[in-house]
């Protein structure tokens, strides 16, 4: 699998962080609830990892991450490749900058598929995952959550706790790979400003889309 498909397909997967967030309360009284509550911000360091169906590694991929409710975050890959990912609360933008191109469709167009349409606040999470507890031998708390409806984009997803922090995201799809997402030097509620989620194109940059 061609790496820009892989971090295309992984935006979907950071959705996932996004919609966590957003229905927080469709798990009162857990560890999930608990951290979300209140929650306005992150601002994170990642690490990512994509295994696929017979278990190679066919990505690793470092950067940053900023999220603000609701709707609006910005995904910089910085390694290996450049590729950006923002969304500004209407349209979902993804540019690469060795390609000099850049895709945008409406935000509701991108989480068009379920679950993570759902996961984003259009409806109650509980309509569409089911979620446990897991067992963990690694000392981090771990949840499981399963969607309801079958969806090539996503599986089952974990995510996990470290000192009440969530630190991983895993996702599995309906072909097999196996995405790892790890959080570090994670900040919260702090003031993001409002210009990283509005995306600054070069001006020969081919934008494939609806574009304002």
């Amino acid at each position: 699998m061609h790496f820009r498909t892989i971090i295309r397909r992984a935006s979907r997967v950071f959705l996932l962080l996004l919609g966590i967030a957003v229905n927080a309360n469709s798990f009162a009284g857990d560890q999930i609830s608990d951290y979300f509550a209140g929650l306005t911000t992150i601002q994170s360091q990642f690490e990512q990892s994509v295994v696929d169906s017979n278990g190679q590694t066919v990505q690793n991929s470092q950067g940053r991450v900023w999220i603000q409710r609701p709707g609006r975050f910005r995904w910089d890959y910085e390694t290996p490749y450049r590729q950006l990912i923002v969304a500004d609360g209407n349209k979902l933008w993804t540019y690469d900058e060795d390609l000099e191109q850049a895709t945008v469709k409406p935000i509701d167009d991108a989480l068009s598929s379920t679950p993570a349409m759902l996961l984003s606040g259009f409806r109650p999470l509980s309509e569409v995952m089911t979620w446990k507890k897991s067992q963990s031998d690694d000392g981090r708390n771990w949840y499981r959550l399963d969607p309801k409806q079958a969806d090539s984009a996503v599986e089952k997803v974990r995510i996990a706790f470290e000192e009440d922090q969530l630190t991983i995201i895993e996702v599995i799809d309906g072909f097999g790979n196996h995405t790892r997402i790890r959080f570090s030097n994670i900040v919260r509620n702090t003031q993001i400003d409002p210009s990283l989620f509005t995306i600054r194109l070069p001006p020969d940059t081919d934008i494939i889309g609806d574009s304002p």
